[in-house]
């Protein structure tokens, strides 16, 4: 089982320091890519910033919404294990919706995580 596969909480910025050290999946939008490629901004619902940290230079143009599972580090950052764009060619994805359903998980957690992440 790889550090991507099985279950994993979801979070968003406000939340990152309760899983420093955990793989986790964050949600949010591209705001910048540094011209290396080594890292990029995301912000999520609440339009709050996160670094992301490649392990290897992007080798693509990255924009829009994009799904990172990474592990939290200590200095509040994320170390990229791999990422996925959301699409939306349809609708639209609502970042802020998505940061209030976070928030709800969060807030409720015996209901919606995973006992072995509830910690």
């Amino acid at each position: 089982m790889d550090a991507t596969s099985g279950m994993r909480a979801r979070v968003n910025a406000g939340t990152l320091s309760q899983h420093v050290g955990k793989v986790v999946y964050f949600l949010g939008k591209v705001e910048q890519v540094h011209q290396s490629g080594s890292s990029f901004t995301i912000s999520d619902g609440d339009g709050q910033s996160i670094t992301v940290e490649m392990q290897a230079p992007l080798d693509e143009l990255l924009s829009g919404v994009v799904d990172v599972a990474a592990r939290v580090t200590h200095k509040g950052s994320l170390q990229c294990l791999s990422y996925e764009r959301i699409r939306e060619d349809k609708v639209p994805f609502d970042l802020h919706l998505y940061n209030e359903a976070i928030k709800i998980s969060q807030d409720f957690s015996q209901f919606y995580l995973p006992e072995q992440l509830n910690m």
